[in-house]
């Protein structure tokens, strides 16, 4: 009877596992079309006792880049992130280099977040120029110089797999993580660009059919060892 026991339990809990490891693939399916996302994976460990354990962890490398030619679109060729504020002050990183400007003539993300320590550009002006170094120029009219008017930062992490991933594609810093490095002297910024996701839609959803396909034998085990169990229980009867 407790084999039995023990058997349904260890079902259950390795079904669940499965349940969880197909949400994270099916997340990196959904964000299969977002600018520079991530794709965690969910590993699994089976112990000796036979309980499956699992560990959430992201594909930090870099997905390819598209070009884009609007102005506003940065894309960071190589490690870092850009730091950006909410309107409540809370800092998070970011790969998605979309930006747009906001009503008051700052640089912000799609979602509103200020870029940096805020980077506000003139009402008026012919072209703006981000260079390597994220350095962004203004040229007011047609043949002036360009201005410098503030600067992309880009920060580094000394294990950025311990960032944690938050809404709109940022993460923030965890003790795991360690503090925000701030990246001097890079080349890794590229005006009217934009880095595409990072999932592998066509080996995501073979992962799904595979999730799939072990969760319903699973499932059937467990009407097996449920059918054994209640038989053992009424023998008497």
């Amino acid at each position: 009877m407790y084999n039995l026991q023990g058997l349904i339990r260890k079902n259950i809990v390795n079904t669940n596992m499965q349940f969880e490891k197909l949400g994270h693939v099916s997340t990196n399916i959904t964000n299969y079309s977002t600018n520079a996302y991530k794709p965690v994976r969910f590993e699994t460990i089976l112990s000796e006792d036979g309980y499956l354990s699992g560990e959430v962890r992201t594909d930090f490398a870099q997905g390819s880049i598209k070009m884009t030619q609007r102005e506003f679109d940065v894309a960071i060729n190589g490690s870092g992130f850009i730091p950006v504020t909410s309107e409540n002050g809370e800092v998070t990183y970011t790969r998605d280099g979309s930006m747009t400007v906001n009503k008051d003539g700052y640089l912000v993300t799609n979602d509103g977040h200020l870029i940096g320590d805020g980077i506000k550009l003139p009402i008026n002006y012919y072209k703006i120029i981000i260079e390597k170094d994220g350095t962004v120029e203004c040229i007011s009219q047609y043949g002036d110089l360009p201005e410098k008017i503030g600067k992309i930062p880009l920060v580094q992490f000394q294990n950025q797999e311990g960032l944690k991933l938050t809404n709109g594609n940022k993460f923030i810093a965890t003790v795991d993580s360690g503090e925000p490095v701030l990246l001097k002297n890079h080349d890794s910024i590229q005006q009217g660009f934009l880095e595409v996701s990072k999932t592998n839609v066509y080996n995501s959803v073979n992962e799904v059919l595979r999730l799939n396909a072990s969760m319903i034998a699973s499932t059937k085990l467990m009407k097996v060892i449920d059918d054994m169990y209640y038989k053992a229980i009424n023998l008497n009867e």
